[in-house]
C-alpha cells in the first residue's frame, strides 16, 4: 500500500475546472437541505448558497441536478436548510454522495419531522422554506426558497468548507 500526499485520482491542477476551483477559494458554512418524509426523504450537503434580505427573505442554493434532492424538489415543494457543525462532517460526506451511509442517509443521525421536512436534531440553526423558482444555471440546478421559518441556536464550532477541505 502506498500513501499519497494527495488524492491519488484527483486531476492535475491545469485540467481542472478552473471556474470550480475559484468557488473553492471563497469558502462557506456547509449546510445540510433535506425534504419529503418517509421513505421520500431527500437530502443534500449545499456550500454553495446565499441569503437574500427582504419581506420575505430568500435563500438562494446551487445543487446537482443529478442529485435525489434535485429530483424531489418541486415548485412550492417544502424543505429544511439546516447549518452543520465540526462534529457534523462525517454525515456532510455521506449525504455530499463521497462516503458509505450504512443503512440510509437518514439512518446516520436522528431527525425529526417538520412542517418543511426532516431536521437534523443537533443542528441548532435552522430554516424552513417554501421553494420559489427553480431554474438550470451552468451545471446546476437554482433553488430559491421562501423563509417560512428561522431558528438561530449557538454557534460552536461551524463546518466549513474551503478547497475541497473540512474547516471547523
Amino acid at each position: 500500500m502506498t500513501i499519497h500526499s494527495g488524492h491519488p485520482f484527483a486531476q492535475p491542477p491545469e485540467d481542472r475546472d478552473q471556474a470550480r476551483r475559484f468557488r473553492g477559494r471563497l469558502g462557506g458554512a456547509v449546510s445540510l437541505w433535506t425534504t419529503g418524509a418517509g421513505r421520500d426523504r431527500a437530502g443534500l450537503t449545499v456550500s454553495s448558497l446565499m441569503v437574500a434580505g427582504g419581506e420575505p427573505a430568500r435563500i438562494l442554493g446551487l445543487l446537482d441536478p443529478d442529485s435525489d434532492l434535485a429530483d424531489a424538489l418541486a415548485a412550492d415543494a417544502r424543505f429544511v436548510v439546516q447549518l452543520l457543525e465540526w462534529p457534523h462532517r462525517d454525515l456532510a460526506e455521506m449525504f455530499a454522495g463521497t462516503a458509505p451511509a450504512p443503512g440510509g442517509l437518514f439512518a446516520q443521525a436522528e431527525f425529526v419531522d417538520t412542517a418543511w421536512g426532516p431536521r437534523l436534531v443537533s443542528a441548532s440553526t435552522w430554516v424552513g422554506l417554501r421553494v420559489e423558482s427553480l431554474r438550470e444555471v451552468g451545471w446546476s440546478t437554482e433553488v430559491c426558497g421562501l423563509v417560512e421559518e428561522i431558528v438561530l441556536g449557538e454557534e460552536n464550532r461551524p463546518l466549513e468548507h474551503r478547497r475541497g477541505r473540512w474547516k471547523g
